[in-house]
């Protein structure tokens, strides 16, 4: 029942190549850094993530862009990622773009043995049709494209079958967290942390505090879904950027 592991590579030492990861974190908000640099550090190649996006230059997932660990992003958003957006037009890198709430359903349906879902998001658009493209060529043209989807009417509405996503790995950054792996996550971390952490097989904490348990009241993803614990020092808890820094004028 403890889930704790002693240090970040010990709890990403299994990861291989071509492995699947979804990855919480929305900006610069809930990202599990430190696990990130130790898949850095460890090296796994032609991995395949899902995440909301793909960090930012020099950090986040932005650092296995950079090492060139990463062939395959389902995500929603590329802005603020010069690496990841070079990539992508280049064809270094496929890119499945997803509207932010159905990708969190995805995830969140995968963690629940969901294999698919009909939503509204995305009809009458390349989302639902096809085409939009995935991989690029060198020479600028669309290597592969995003098949069409079936469209299914509702009492009258039309909706696009979306379908489930699991994962082999999950890596997630949580406020508190116990020895049973039960976590609360800390305001706008809440968004993608917790279905990424859904819908991962094997699923990987880092916790900015350790406690021995968390009162049920306050648990936000139960332990069930999660295998391993890394708690984080006070200099790794407190390592946190700022995505737009702002000042009066």
């Amino acid at each position: 029942m403890d889930k704790v592991v002693a240090s970040a590579a010990a709890a990403v030492a299994d990861v291989r190549d071509g492995a699947s990861l979804a990855v919480g974190g929305f900006g610069l908000s809930g990202v599990p850094n430190v696990l990130i640099e130790a898949l850095r550090v460890a090296g796994p190649r032609e991995l395949s993530v899902v995440s909301n996006n793909c960090g930012v230059d020099g950090g986040g997932l932005g650092l296995l862009l950079e090492a060139g660990q990463i062939v395959r992003v389902t995500g929603s958003y590329i802005g603020e990622n010069k690496t990841f957006a070079r990539k992508y037009l280049g064809g270094e890198v496929e890119v499945e773009l997803v509207p932010q709430g159905t990708l969190a359903e995805r995830l969140r349906a995968g963690g629940c043995g969901i294999p698919a879902f009909y939503t509204p998001a995305g009809v009458g658009t390349a989302v639902a049709e096809g085409g939009m493209p995935w991989r690029y060529a060198a020479d600028g043209t669309v290597a592969v494209a995003s098949p069409a989807k079936e469209v299914r009417a509702f009492d009258g509405v039309d909706h696009v079958l979306e379908r489930g996503i699991t994962t082999d790995f999950a890596l997630v950054r949580a406020l508190r967290g116990d020895r049973y792996g039960n976590l609360v996550f800390a305001k706008a971390s809440r968004n993608f942390n917790p279905p990424a952490a859904m819908a991962g097989r094997t699923t990987i904490a880092e916790v900015e505090e350790l406690v021995d348990a968390l009162d049920p009241e306050e648990v936000q993803l139960p332990g069930v879904f999660v295998q391993r614990v890394v708690p984080l020092t006070a200099e790794q808890a407190a390592a946190k950027g700022v995505e737009k820094r702002t000042v009066r004028a």
